[in-house]
């Protein structure tokens, strides 16, 4: 990998969707023991999954990783902390409580 050129690879996946009362989720894991590192892409190959209510649907995928390059990786590891304010929601008011 180099300093400004991506690499691609492809992984086995397993996906599981969850749409249940207690929990809505969708987790993804690498069979193959691929590692994700700061600003790599993930596409998970495949139709949608559908999960009917109260059920939890698990399914193996390939899944295509595009590695970030060097320089990628560098300048989400300086701005990611300045990304992740932006999740945050705050909310300021005049009102003193007693």
């Amino acid at each position: 990998m180099g300093l400004f050129t991506r690499e691609t690879e492809t992984a086995p996946c397993q996906v599981e969707v969850s749409h249940k009362f207690d929990s809505l989720h969708a987790h993804m894991k690498f069979l193959n023991g691929a590692v994700i590192h700061p600003g790599d892409e993930v596409l998970v190959h495949g139709a949608p999954i559908m999960a009917p209510y109260g059920e939890v649907v698990i399914e193996d995928r390939m899944a295509t990783i595009t590695r970030a390059s060097k320089l990628e990786q560098l300048w989400t590891r300086m701005t990611g902390d300045f990304e992740f304010m932006e999740l945050c929601e705050f909310s300021f008011s005049e009102e003193v409580s007693v």
